[in-house]
């Protein structure tokens, strides 16, 4: 096997902080790599470390035989490689520039369009992971393409394939995010809370980060009960406690001089279900209140 079928070279296209880490990464696992940033001197670190650089966004694409787009974001990217179609014609595109489901397809049935394979990708790390073992990466879209960049994707982090859809690894990344951010803002609001009784952050972070690892096993229990529409099974907390438990969270926090507009919204929706008949079930029917239409297994 030839060492370029093994290290195929990699062109990068931008290169912020996230770009760099994965020219980076893919340096260090003995991939060519050309680089390619509107502003040249933000190639220089990988430079000197053995990358080379392109001239012109047209040099970086005719460079590689795998091209990674790591923009600013949907239109970027098009502002980038629309004028090089013809030198990106039997290439493999892999996107990893934050974009919506409904940009991925875009992008994907244009490079369809122009003879490109394309792979639409969703980081889901930071900078510092890419190329550790805590970096996974999302990528949907051509088979062909992802079989095609597996070795050098696998430098960057583990590679997740969720099918040809172009659109499901954005749609899964900003899913994931969402329940990232909806965790930190619980986070922030249980060191205000402690705060009040002169418990510094770094005293409660030990048992915060216990009791985080301990509550991500809800997923599973929890999917299962939406999958099956079944949220009254193997209920340990039904809605009609939380509920009352929940009042008590934000009671508590306003008498303690903290706002608790992190945590009201999801209050409400409680109280919601128990008033519409459903306090015997989990809190899990809570997400029949958060789609405009009906999901395979949701019920009312």
């Amino acid at each position: 096997m030839s060492e370029q079928h093994l290290h195929p070279p990699v062109s990068v296209l931008g290169l912020g902080t996230m770009g760099t880490a994965l020219a980076t990464a893919l340096l260090g696992a003995g991939h060519p790599v050309t680089v390619w940033n509107r502003t040249q001197t933000k190639a220089d670190p990988v430079v000197a470390g053995g990358a080379a650089r392109a001239a012109d966004a047209a040099e970086a694409v005719r460079a590689g035989e795998i091209v990674l787009t790591c923009l600013l974001d949907h239109t970027s990217v098009h502002d980038v490689l629309d004028a090089h179609t013809g030198a990106l014609a039997g290439r493999v595109l892999v996107n990893v520039t934050n974009t919506m489901p409904e940009e991925s397809a875009e992008l994907a049935a244009w490079a369809a369009g122009h003879g490109i394979d394309f792979l639409d990708g969703g980081i889901m790390a930071v900078p510092p992971q890419i190329g550790t073992h805590e970096a996974f990466v999302l990528y949907s879209g051509s088979r062909r393409a992802l079989d095609t960049a597996r070795t050098a994707l696998a430098a960057l982090g583990d590679v997740r394939y969720l099918g040809t859809d172009p659109g499901m690894a954005a749609l899964q990344d900003m899913a994931l995010l969402s329940a990232m951010y909806g965790m930190y803002g619980g986070i922030l609001h249980a060191f205000a809370l402690v705060r009040t009784g002169g418990v510094s952050a770094r005293e409660f972070a030990p048992v915060l980060a216990r009791w985080l690892g301990g509550a991500s096993g809800l997923a599973v229990p929890t999917a299962e009960q939406i999958d099956d529409a079944d949220y009254a099974r193997d209920v340990t907390s039904n809605v009609t406690m939380q509920a009352a438990a929940y009042d008590g969270l934000c009671d508590l926090a306003r008498a303690r001089g903290v706002d608790p507009l992190l945590l009201e919204p999801f209050g409400g929706l409680l109280r919601r279900r128990v008033t519409e008949g459903h306090g015997h079930e989990d809190a899990t029917g809570v997400i029949d209140y958060l789609t405009t239409t009906t999901s395979p297994g949701a019920h009312a």
